[in-house]
């Protein structure tokens, strides 16, 4: 039988830093529900807004997978790898923290803020070698369709992490219906609406909503606006390591 929980956008923890305003779907930083730690193995979903000029000085993370999804403006990315990029609009950044890596990002203009998407999933490993990745997507793959963005494995399509998960893209016209298959039926899914709404497991969702659900098959969605969405399939057990 499936289980599932609705997420209202207006239920989220918020913080307002004035060049940062960020939206947490689960508790982070000064933000404390104890009914929204995790879903599964997704452990944060921060919907960040970064002023012009303004960003996160150098600051360390490790044994975490981190994905970055800019949906506005860009973010000027540094870390102790080495590697020093922008990450732009319609790409994904993929960070396995591992044994430690420190990192900064700054909205590298001066006119136009940054929004972002800032996602960080339990691993299901510790101590792997940090590493980077930053791969352009294809919009037009996202029309009407799922389009996978991130898997577990590295000659699979999209960017991939340190875990069994598959992300998604779509875009969907009004009226369109859609269905997604499990790639494995022991996860789950997170479905978060960035903009339009939908019906879902007979519930509306608008802007920002979402819902997770497992003890599925697959999902049916139907946009009654145009959407745009955001795919989540994830393990629901935390790693043995977290148990």
């Amino acid at each position: 039988m499936e289980n599932f929980i609705f997420y209202k956008s207006d239920t989220r923890g918020y913080a307002d830093h004035g060049w940062l305003k960020s939206n947490h779907t689960f508790s982070f930083a000064n933000y404390r529900n104890d009914d929204r730690v995790h879903f599964g193995v997704l452990r944060v979903l921060n919907d960040d807004y970064v002023a012009p000029g303004m960003g996160f000085g150098t600051h360390p993370h490790e044994n975490m997978e981190i994905i970055s999804i800019p949906l506005k403006g860009s973010l000027a990315h540094k870390d102790s790898m080495g590697h020093g990029e922008t990450i732009h609009v319609n790409e994904i950044q993929v960070m396995s923290a591992g044994t430690g890596v420190q990192h900064s990002e700054f909205n590298p203009s001066e006119t136009e803020a940054s929004e972002f998407l800032q996602i960080w999933v339990f691993p299901n490993k510790l101590h792997v070698t940090p590493r980077y990745q930053q791969l352009p997507l294809d919009v037009t793959k996202r029309h009407n369709n799922w389009d996978q963005i991130l898997s577990p494995n590295p000659d699979d399509a999209g960017a991939w992490i340190h875990q069994n998960a598959w992300f998604h893209l779509a875009n969907l016209d009004q009226n369109k219906t859609l269905n997604y298959e499990l790639k494995d039926k022991t996860n789950g899914i997170y479905l978060f609406v960035l903009e339009g709404s939908i019906t879902v497991n007979n519930q509306t969702l608008d802007r920002r909503d979402a819902i997770g659900i497992w003890d599925i098959d697959s999902l049916q969605v139907q946009a009654t606006a145009d959407a745009q969405l955001l795919l989540m399939e994830i393990p629901m057990e935390l790693p043995s390591y977290l148990q």
